[in-house]
């Protein structure tokens, strides 16, 4: 019954997505080839106070490039065949002009508090949709899917990578994983994000890295790589098994990996210091591409050069056929750097989730004081410890429901407050941003 339900709720999501996505991009004259503007405010501070817009990046990255960018993509590979990676990489492009629209939006409405700003989703539906049942709703399905699944699903990840390469027991991992969240969430947003800009470029710099080298040691195969995704992506022959497969999965994977459309990133980014609603927009679709084109790249490109059609896996999540990808490579070398990105992926989504938890609970409790942040401290690290030593299949299927849910609700938004951002971006434009 889970899955039907979920089948359901997510083909109503991929089809919102993919019109939305298409839908803007046009309204926005394709504002996500604009590069130049993307690199140029991303370093620029109008404020000191408060968090930069290239910390507030590193936030929304870490809660993007999760572990659906190292087993997500494999699964994609696995179920799509390679041409489902043309299809990511197709959808990402034309939904980078969503994470746009959101940030737009996040930043309209937000909310300040002290010198740290606040916003997303729950703000923009109840201030621009005037919905603020709606709004209550997206806040309390983010923060119960966080604190129930997500959480602990990331913690459960780096239990099971060290366990399988180490003797080490789960319950010792879980008290090392939630004393070092501890460290971090008690210091509030402005420490998430410090530790996000430090995490996230390691992470990446040494995922990306990795795959230029095996480029290299294999850069007779990239040809034969790029022809078989192209040819794959467009098997009409067999439409069940080929083009379908590819185009649907390669979709779903987009959205799962960079989050664009379901507007979790809105909330992140809009602790940004600038007072300009579109240069932090340019910025965020920064995000799409590095998570789509250079990390969810790199990964396809080190499975697709490895010997994976050999084998022959059931049950599988996506994280074997990366480990053996690794392995094929790199041999011992290859299966400690996917284990070292793992653990930084992971770690730095739970920052960034936690941060969600915050502002979603904030939204819901107007006048949430120390005490009740500290019972969600409280709850979170429970479930980072408790993700450390239970499996939760059953709860995927149900936080995959809720994300979708999510994701209806937002893409929903987005299309009613076009306006409201075409507005924004009509008033940059007379101010020559």
């Amino acid at each position: 019954m889970l899955s039907i339900i979920n089948k359901t709720v997510w083909s109503i999501a991929t089809v919102l997505i993919v019109f939305s996505s298409f839908y803007y991009t046009f309204k926005l004259k394709f504002i996500q080839i604009r590069i130049d503007k993307m690199f140029k405010y991303l370093f620029k501070n109008e404020n000191k106070k408060g968090i930069s817009s290239f910390k507030a990046l590193m936030m929304t990255l870490a809660g993007r490039i999760g572990i659906g960018s190292i087993a997500g993509v494999a699964l994609a590979i696995y179920v799509g065949g390679p041409g489902s990676i043309f299809w990511l990489l197709f959808i990402s492009f034309f939904s980078a002009s969503l994470s746009f629209s959101e940030t737009v939006l996040g930043i309209r409405y937000r909310t300040k508090e002290k010198d740290v700003y606040r916003g997303g989703p729950s703000e923009y539906i109840d201030k621009g949709l005037k919905k603020k049942k709606l709004g209550r709703i997206y806040a309390f399905i983010i923060l119960f899917s966080y604190i129930v699944g997500f959480i602990g699903i990331q913690s459960n990840t780096i239990t099971k990578a060290l366990t399988s390469s180490l003797t080490i027991k789960p319950y010792i991992i879980g008290i090392i994983v939630s004393t070092l969240t501890i460290l971090i969430i008690y210091g509030g947003v402005k420490k998430i994000a410090d530790a996000s800009s430090k995490i996230v470029p390691i992470m990446a710099i040494l995922y990306i890295f990795t795959a230029i080298v095996i480029v290299l040691k294999n850069i007779n195969l990239i040809p034969n790589v790029f022809i078989e995704i192209v040819n794959n992506a467009f098997n009409f022959k067999s439409i069940t098994g080929g083009f379908v497969a590819a185009f649907v999965t390669g979709i779903q994977r987009a959205i799962f990996s960079n989050e664009a459309g379901l507007g979790t990133g809105s909330i992140a980014s809009s602790v940004s210091n600038t007072d300009s609603s579109v240069k932090t927009g340019y910025v965020q679709m920064l995000g799409i591409y590095i998570t789509s084109f250079l990390v969810c790249s790199a990964t396809s490109i080190i499975i697709l050069t490895s010997n994976y059609k050999t084998l022959s896996l059931t049950d599988i999540n996506g994280i074997e056929l990366t480990s053996y990808a690794f392995d094929y490579h790199l041999g011992n070398i290859g299966n400690i750097i996917l284990l070292i990105s793992i653990i930084l992926f992971a770690f730095s989504t739970i920052l960034t989730g936690y941060y969600y938890c915050e502002s979603s609970t904030k939204f819901l409790i107007k006048k949430a004081n120390q005490k009740h942040l500290n019972i969600l401290k409280i709850l979170t690290i429970s479930s980072v410890f408790i993700g450390c030593i239970i499996s939760s299949t059953t709860l995927w299927n149900v936080v995959d429901i809720l994300i979708g849910v999510i994701a209806i609700i937002n893409i929903y938004t987005l299309l009613k407050l076009y306006k409201d951002v075409l507005i924004e971006v009509y008033d940059a434009k007379k101010n020559k941003i």
